[in-house]
């Protein structure tokens, strides 16, 4: 009996997915729910089990394949001599973009002549077993520059190694920095090569650049000879001291985010209102309530919490902000939508992604907090399924980490808006006739003015402000 292994739609926006890695081999034995091989999606890396026991005959999309869902990707057989020669042809996987531009491209060049860029497959994609992979991010490698000795050029970790081995003798390599540390480090002006790591995997922190502050820099032995950087002339630089380009094609997450941003720029009618909100009391209950809830979440209540919790109870009082433009302008309507699915914006390895606090209104502050930690590890950990990233009513988006004050954010289509997070700072303040310091932030609330005019938007920024700071009229 031939059983179909089939590329699954795990999310309603799944529309197809890139075979990652195959971990079986044809004729492997597969016990039923045994992973067998990964696959990307736009936004996740997902892992796919085996929907039954027997042998892995036939593997018909190979790693680095784009195909759309539903489609079979192997075939399975109960014992290992089961004839599949009936199956000759009849499960092909259509339409798959490397098929495509396969067809498309020009004979390759010799192997002697080909410059390591070049030897990507046609997809833009790089293939690199999971241990290559793993190396790759610990040391701060880009994998798409490692030249591949696997089969069919496939990158391994002998691979990286090597790469790490030629690369250590003409530079150190740059372990992972927080992002603290990064910004001190430039500010400082000190070169992250040149400091030590005491983090998990050697990661930088910022107490490692504040110790290398301390010490004096250790100029390359190439610097010497050289003269001060604002005397050098582009042109006088030579070529073995300039750091190659590198050309990487625009392809998941990055591609998802381009288009979807570009769209929003294009179609909507974008104006952002910034008001200032003194976050004491706002910064006090966080405070209070961190150390109240720290045995029961067994974690630090966060920001965005609470600013879930209070823009979900806001989106509830002013339903016309949790909206969204169905059809075009001459024959489509505007819907107020029911639930309150509130998205919160997420810097992650593969890129920006947003995944979607569901119900926000009918949720406690707790179960808040666990559900935000949880789809936030799941979104940079790459295991995030796609429907924990879609279906949002309303985005916050807090670069307050990265002492921004105010910025103008691009609306998350479909949705009427998105409330950027400025930083929280103390500054001097005027409160009751007298000069005192107060915590204060900023925030900037983007909005469609083709759903939305300015007055009523500005209502709903305000009681936003108003909530963050006597926030104990979430209590009323």
């Amino acid at each position: 009996m031939v059983t179909e292994v089939i590329l699954p739609k795990l999310g309603q926006t799944m529309e197809e997915g890139t075979i990652i890695e195959w971990l079986k081999e044809e004729g492997d034995e597969v016990k039923r729910g045994e992973v067998i091989f990964t696959t990307e999606s736009d936004k996740a890396t997902l892992e796919v089990e085996a929907p039954t026991k027997g042998y892995l005959r036939k593997i018909l999309a190979p790693a680095g394949e784009t195909v759309p869902v539903l489609t079979a990707v192997a075939l399975m057989t109960r014992t290992l001599d089961e004839d599949l020669s009936g199956y000759e042809g009849q499960f092909q996987v259509p339409g798959s973009r490397s098929q495509v531009a396969e067809a498309a491209m020009p004979a390759p060049a010799e192997p002697e002549t080909v410059e390591p860029e070049t030897l990507k497959p046609a997809s833009g994609r790089t293939f690199a077993s999971p241990r290559a992979r793993k190396l790759a991010r610990e040391k701060n490698v880009d994998i798409s520059q490692v030249p591949g000795t696997g089969p069919k050029g496939r990158i391994v970790e002998r691979d990286v190694v090597a790469y790490l081995e030629s690369l250590s003798k003409r530079t150190s390599i740059v372990h992972p920095a927080t992002p603290v540390a990064r910004r001190l480090a430039g500010q400082a002006g000190v070169d992250l090569r040149t400091v030590e790591g005491t983090g998990p995997d050697g990661r930088i922190l910022k107490e490692d650049v504040e110790r290398a502050i301390e010490q004096p820099q250790v100029p390359e032995a190439t610097a010497l000879a050289a003269p001060a950087p604002e005397t050098v002339q582009p042109e006088t630089l030579k070529p073995e001291t300039l750091k190659p380009e590198v050309l990487k094609p625009i392809t998941g997450v990055r591609a998802v985010v381009a288009r979807h941003m570009s769209e929003s720029h294009r179609t909507t009618a974008p104006v952002t209102l910034t008001t200032e909100a003194d976050a004491t009391e706002f910064v006090s209950l966080r405070e209070r309530l961190k150390a109240s809830l720290a045995d029961e979440l067994g974690f630090n209540l966060g920001y965005n919490d609470l600013l879930i919790k209070l823009v979900a109870r806001a989106l509830r009082e002013f339903p016309y902000m949790n909206a969204r433009l169905e059809g075009d302008l001459t024959t489509g309507a505007i819907r107020h939508l029911a639930r309150v699915n509130v998205a919160l914006a997420v810097d992650a390895e593969r890129g920006l992604l947003v995944p979607v606090v569901r119900d926000a209104d009918r949720k406690g502050l707790v179960e808040i907090a666990h559900e935000v930690r949880r789809l936030v590890e799941r979104a940079r950990s790459g295991t995030a399924l796609p429907d924990e990233l879609t279906g949002s009513t309303f985005t916050i988006t807090n670069l307050g980490v990265y002492e921004v004050d105010a910025f103008t954010p691009i609306i998350n289509l479909p949705e009427a808006a998105i409330l950027g997070v400025g930083r929280i700072k103390a500054r001097p303040a005027v409160v009751d006739g007298e000069l005192r310091v107060r915590q204060t932030m900023w925030l900037s609330l983007t909005f469609d003015h083709r759903l939305v005019d300015g007055a009523p938007a500005a209502r709903f920024l305000q009681r936003i402000k108003q909530l963050v700071e006597e926030p104990f009229l979430l209590l009323v």
